[in-house]
């Protein structure tokens, strides 16, 4: 079950919600075994770091526009952004990475 701190994010409102501060956004699908097995992390993620982070999912297969922007070739796929913007990202299951990248959000 998803944290009620987790927000799901469509191609509609993805650029107002991810335009200020800083956004982790886990691109992921149904399907995908590795997705489904990272997502308490994201959830735990999205626990510890409320106020500070706003942590996001997007289902890669209702969302391609959005996916494609993001040249999304793997999944699970989790971007940092900041104010909109790039700052890093990590592709497959790796917790320990993952991790590391909502914590540049600290810093």
């Amino acid at each position: 079950m998803a944290s009620d701190k987790v927000l799901h994010l469509e191609d509609s409102n993805f650029e107002e919600e991810t335009k200020t501060g800083y956004a982790l956004i886990d691109f992921w699908a149904t399907w995908c075994g590795p997705c489904v097995a990272l997502a308490p992390l994201i959830d735990e993620i999205a626990g510890s770091m409320d106020g500070k982070l706003k942590v996001c999912k997007l289902d890669v297969d209702k969302n391609m526009q959005t996916a494609a922007r993001f040249g999304v070739r793997g999944i699970p796929y989790i971007v940092l952004l900041k104010d909109g913007k790039e700052v890093d990202s990590v592709t497959g299951n790796d917790p320990s990475r993952v991790r590391a990248l909502a914590e540049q959000a600290n810093s």
